[in-house]
């Protein structure tokens, strides 16, 4: 597994990059969000873990750039602890939050859940194939990790395919909030449901003819979110 770690606070990096190659994994470094995307361009990584804050190109930026042509799995650092700025980091296509200071056995265990839910959507030699989830235009591959509207490729975010690829495979089911967080995510976040909002708005406006008035993932007012059956 190849990872990404930028910060513009050199001692954290050498820290982070320090303690997950004890846990076996390859670890690349940069102090700027310029540099970073630069790098993703030309390598594949597994995971990136990016600092919001930093000289050149803020990690929102650099997070929104990326998005334009991967899907790696990004977790956001920052300093900051209000729920606003986790939303925009969401926003900006990241897959989780933590922020500073932080335990290093917690960044461990957020990595290790992203990393397994990756695990679980990657095919074995004897799973035999399975077919894509179909709905009109809409046709999503989970052994491919690809999602297509209208024969058109979508890029998808980790987290936006794994709540669609969820919502898909149980048409009509309505999933809380909650339920959601578990699910996909893999641990409680206490305060960010809207997380599970941002998403789910961010996949209309890639799915939908029309976001506004949605014809596939719907809204069961006050109980959660689920896919037409």
């Amino acid at each position: 597994m190849r990872m990404l770690v930028v910060d513009d606070e050199k001692v954290l990096v050498k820290g982070i990059k320090f303690n997950l190659e004890h846990e076996g994994y390859t670890v690349d470094t940069a102090n700027d969000g310029e540099e970073a995307v630069a790098l993703v361009r030309e390598n594949h990584y597994d995971l990136i873990i990016m600092d919001i804050m930093m000289p050149k190109v803020d990690g929102l930026s650099a997070c929104r750039q990326i998005r334009e042509f991967s899907s790696v799995p990004v977790i956001m650092l920052t300093a900051r602890g209000d729920n606003l700025d986790k939303l925009v980091g969401f926003e900006s296509g990241a897959d989780d939050y933590l922020t500073k200071p932080f335990d290093v056995l917690e960044l461990k265990a957020r990595i290790r859940a992203i990393l397994r839910r990756a695990a679980a959507q990657t095919p074995s030699d004897d799973t035999g194939e399975e077919k894509p989830l179909v709905c009109g235009p809409l046709s999503l591959d989970p052994l491919k990790r690809r999602m297509t509207v209208g024969g058109e490729a979508v890029e998808l975010t980790a987290k936006e395919f794994d709540v669609l690829e969820l919502l898909m495979r149980h048409p009509g089911r309505v999933f809380g909030r909650e339920s959601l967080l578990r699910t996909v995510w893999g641990y409680e976040v206490p305060g960010d449901i809207r997380t599970v909002d941002v998403h789910i708005r961010r996949l209309r406006e890639k799915i939908e003819p029309n976001p506004a008035e949605p014809i596939y993932l719907l809204t069961k007012w006050a109980v959660g979110y689920y896919f037409r059956e």
